[in-house]
């Protein structure tokens, strides 16, 4: 089962990753100004993630990665960049997949 895992950056912010029952991280947010938000991000997240609002992209060297968006097109994560569009495929599934019954946790200091 997936979990999102929240964290204070070094920039004060708020951020979460969501990892796949096996510790991958498969999803990362953008920071946030308050906890509150932040927890705003993690149910925007299983949301958009159900009516698959993933969006696929290229990095700068051609390798595929993906953009999950909110309703209003705003960015709410992305995916790490991925050697190949089949593996980049198996990253959407796993969030599709772990995303609705995630468990949130802290992450230890």
């Amino acid at each position: 089962m997936g979990k999102f895992v929240c964290k204070t950056g070094k920039d004060g912010k708020r951020y979460f990753n969501l990892k796949a029952g096996n510790g991958q991280v498969i999803l990362s947010s953008q920071g946030y100004a308050s906890e509150a938000s932040c927890q705003n991000g993690i149910e925007s997240v299983r949301k958009n993630a159900a009516a698959d609002r993933f969006e696929k992209l290229e990095s700068k060297d051609g390798k595929p990665y993906f953009v999950l968006k909110a309703t209003n097109g705003q960015v709410i994560g992305r995916s790490e960049i991925y050697e190949s569009m089949r593996a980049c495929d198996n990253g959407i599934a796993s969030v599709k997949k772990n995303a609705p019954d995630a468990t949130v946790h802290e992450e230890a200091a």
